[in-house]
Order: structure tokens, then sequence, then C-alpha cells
């Protein structure tokens, strides 16, 4: 059996320059400096603001979002939500249809615990397995999901909008809670005609909507464009990646995570390997031809993963070149996938160890 001890990676005041890698690292300062600035914008424009924890899955981090002013959080998966019900959160929004006995039995549990749960749903079969199992139980509220041009999940047309909603509101068991949209970036306009046309729906149809809720990162920083919503969901922001570095909206200096990895191999002038494979910097590509940016080599070029191993290109590098034994910072393409691949988060300030976190909600996609 191998020694238990070793499971613990970190401890305060430990140096991560001395850390075994491979390792996601959080800059606390980057990470503070994330929550304000986004939570500000949001004040700014009175929107609310609602967090998704599918980028960190761990409580503490949302117990900071919430005293920064967030007005509640937006889980992905029961599973999910149940951890951060246990934690003491009881605004929680899950955004993913919910089908299936055991499922149902579970978020029945969740409805129960806490205040404020609230679920979508896209489709008459969606909405009647919910009617059907929360007849008689304490009422779940439900939000009609819209596709606004994204082209992932949601009714496709205000008026198919409008007729879920009554559905909804006719069944026992069940509250109309509003609609929510995960919109493709760059496409305000459009969102807000598809909802101005959704509200003028159910209004003639005497249904009040009391939540419009906009989402993603991609499109954060146009949430005050859609001026039908009355909050917005994000979570890559909080530690940003180098998917949002592309997007612009923030810089290399305002990604809060990075995983330390270490060269352990030279193999030739042009190639060193990394501990750090598709275990550690998982293989979403995020549109990018590489799997992350090296931090101090940005013309070196990790160009393939192994379970195991990163295999960089160093031969476009016209300066130093990374040796072996040196621990490299990587930003990674996509950092929501990457916590779901540790059971720990080491957290930093100045290279030096400020707190470990259990990454609480980890594997728990279902």
């Amino acid at each position: 059996m191998p020694d238990a001890s070793f499971a613990v990676v970190a401890k305060a005041g430990d140096r991560i320059a001395d850390l075994s890698t491979p390792r996601p690292v959080i800059d606390e300062d980057r990470l503070a400096a994330n929550i304000n600035r986004v939570q500000s914008y949001m004040d700014e424009h009175g929107l609310n603001f609602r967090p998704h924890i599918k980028t960190h899955k761990i409580p503490a981090l949302a117990v900071a979002q919430v005293a920064a002013g967030a007005k509640g959080i937006n889980c992905q998966k029961v599973t999910e939500a149940e951890v951060f019900a246990e934690a003491g959160f009881g605004d929680i929004l899950i955004t993913f249809n919910i089908l299936g006995q055991q499922k149902l039995e579970r978020l029945a549990r969740l409805n129960d615990k806490i205040p404020a749960l609230k679920v979508v749903a896209d489709s008459e079969v969606t909405v009647d397995g919910l009617a059907a199992y929360f007849s008689g139980h304490k009422p779940l509220m439900v939000l009609v999901e819209c596709d606004t041009g994204a082209g992932r999940c949601g009714v496709q047309t205000p008026e198919e909008a409008a007729s879920l909603a009554r559905r909804i509101t006719a069944a026992d068991g069940l509250t109309f809670g509003g609609i929510v949209t995960y919109p493709k970036p760059q496409a305000a306009a459009a969102v807000e005609a598809f909802i101005t046309e959704t509200l003028q729906r159910l209004q003639s149809d005497g249904i009040t909507c009391p939540i419009v809720s906009n989402g993603g990162t991609p499109s954060l920083f146009e949430a005050h464009l859609v001026k039908s919503a009355t909050e917005h969901r994000a979570g890559t922001y909080i530690y940003n990646d180098r998917q949002m570095v592309r997007m612009g909206h923030c810089s290399e200096d305002d990604c809060a995570m990075h995983v330390l990895a270490t060269v352990v191999s030279r193999p030739t002038a042009d190639r060193a390997v990394i501990d750090a494979g598709s275990k550690a910097l998982t293989s979403d590509l995020q549109g990018f031809s590489d799997y992350g940016l090296i931090v101090g080599y940005p013309q070196a070029r990790i160009t393939s993963l192994s379970e195991e191993h990163g295999v960089i290109d160093l031969s476009n590098c016209t300066g130093p070149r990374p040796q072996i034994g040196e621990k490299l910072f990587i930003i990674p393409n996509h950092t929501c996938v990457v916590s779901n691949l540790f059971d720990t988060m080491v957290f930093h300030r100045g290279g030096v160890v400020t707190r470990v976190e259990e990454v609480a909600a980890r594997g728990l996609v279902w």
C-alpha cells in the first residue's frame, strides 16, 4: 500500500516551486481580482449575478463569490448541487435537463432541503417527467431553456418557449420560474429579440416571468446589452484560461490557474517532455492546435498528450529552451476540465502556498 501521507501535496508556507507535479496552482490575488471585477460589472449594470460553480467545484470559492455580491449559484448536475446544498447554499439553479427516476428522487430530496431550487426544461418530455414526479411534493420551480443561437439545448422559437411555459404553469407540482439561455458570443441583439418576443407572448398569456437568465463567460462583458435579462451566469471568469485570453476577456496576467509541470526529458534539441499529459491538462483543444500556453516560452508548443506525457515542440524557440528538471507554468486551454482532474487545488500568493482546498464536487457529473 502506498503511504497515505503522499496525498498531502502541500501545506501553507510551502513554496510552489517545491511541489510535486503535475499540479494546478491558483494565484490568490488574481482569483480575488477576477471575482471583484465581474461582480463590479454586474453591479454597475444592475444585473443579478449567478456564478457557475462547475469551473471550480469548491464551496469555499462559491462562498467568496456570494460574499462579493452574487445572488445564488449555478450548478450543472444534481450531484454537484447536493454538495453545495450540504455546504449551506440555498439558491441553486441547475441548468441541465433532468430525466430518470434516480435523478428525480435525488432532485426531490434536494428541493425539500433548500429554499430556492430551480431547474430547466426544453421539452414536453422533460416537463411531463418532472410534473409526474413532483405532483403531491413541494412544488419545483422550472425555467424554460431557450436556444438563442448557440446550437445546444433549448426550444427553438419564442412560440415554443411560451407553449412550454403554459404547460409548466398548468402542471401540478411545478412552478414556472422564467426563461434561461446560453447564447453564442457577440449575439446580444439576437438574444434580446428572442427574449423580448417570448416575454410578449407570456404577457399575452397572463404568465409572469420573474427570471430571465442569460449566461456564459464568453458573452460576459456584453451582458448589459441584453436589456431584458434579470441575471447573468458565468463560471470560467474566476480562473480565466487561454480561451478567455484569445477572446479578449482578460490578459495572461488575469489567469489565476496554472498547471505546474516538470520537464522530465529532452530527447532531442527540439523536443521536451513534461509530466503533464491528458490526465492533467485535458485533451480539450477549444479551437487551439496545441494543449496550453507555457509562460515564459511563448514559442514552445505542447503538440501532443498521452496519459502521463506532454510533448513540447521547441523548434520555433529563438531564445533559451526549458531544461530537464525545470518546472513550467502552463495556462490551460480550458480550466473547468482541469478542475475535474484533481482531488485538491493548491492556492498561493507570491509563490508561497496559502491553503489547499478539496475539489468537493469532483467527478459528480450526473
